[in-house]
């Protein structure tokens, strides 16, 4: 009982077998995915792929290197994919430094007007964020964030930072990073957190988890993300992957209010 809460499956490098993905998630136990939009196409590919399969769920929005990019009825079509009933979060959106694809005074300007669009949908929000930490947070605190609720998809911050979002009330996920070798930093992070605001996700076609680091992810390997903080939680609590799995599910579930 597994769910990817962050997967991209509208991505091209699954055109000629997404249903075998699917298949290959579904032998795996895998019983919901919510598929990530980043910007308009991918905002309207996420609702067409939640509304052709029951246990995939969408979310719309415009991720921080593509909001250069928004048109002035961006906005309009976007909150109208939003009242989808397959739709279930407002993300990714937040704000990257690293890249720096898009300027960052229109990161934050476009942050902020997707935040206020998610407060009028009613939306739990899903944030990408990197090195951007302090600026993401004073404007999730200024523009009322809490009262959404949300979560910092694939994290791989500091302690700090990761007191700081939880402190906010927001949930925090983990992908196939935590399997890296370099990762120890952010295994003794997961340690640490509530068990209440863990979730896990693929982040697929990315960021594949050992032994498939390098190659294309998919959302099977979500299990490989329970496996290892089965491993890390079972250093002060013990936690078989079966309860991992069902812990993150119920999670995502409450989260995003999947029935």
């Amino acid at each position: 009982m597994l769910t990817d809460s962050h997967v991209h499956l509208d991505d091209p490098r699954y055109d000629s077998d997404r249903y075998e993905v699917l298949a290959r998630a579904a032998d795996a136990g895998v019983t919901n995915l919510i598929t990530i939009g980043c910007d308009l196409e991918t905002s309207r590919a996420a609702v067409a792929l939640a509304e052709r399969h029951s246990h995939v769920y969408a979310t719309v929005g415009v991720h921080p290197h593509e909001v250069k990019r928004i048109e002035a009825s961006w906005y309009n079509e976007i909150e109208a994919l939003a009242k989808h009933p397959k739709v279930v979060a407002y993300g990714e959106i937040g704000l990257d430094y690293h890249y720096d694809h898009s300027p960052r005074d229109i990161q934050r300007c476009r942050f902020r007007e997707q935040l206020e669009l998610a407060h009028t949908l009613g939306l739990p929000i899903v944030i990408h964020t990197r090195e951007a930490q302090s600026d993401t947070l004073a404007i999730l605190q200024e523009t009322r964030a809490a009262k959404l609720g949300g979560v910092f998809h694939c994290f791989a911050g500091d302690a700090e930072f990761a007191q700081q979002a939880l402190a906010l009330g927001f949930s925090l996920s983990f992908s196939g990073i935590i399997t890296f070798r370099n990762a120890e930093a952010l295994r003794t992070l997961v340690r640490t957190v509530p068990s209440d605001r863990l979730l896990i996700e693929t982040d697929a076609p990315y960021l594949a988890p050992v032994p498939f680091r390098g190659k294309r992810n998919e959302p099977a390997y979500v299990r490989l993300v329970a496996e290892k903080i089965a491993e890390l939680y079972g250093d002060h609590q013990k936690f078989t992957v079966e309860e991992i799995a069902c812990l993150t599910t119920s999670n995502a579930k409450r989260l995003f209010r999947i029935p």
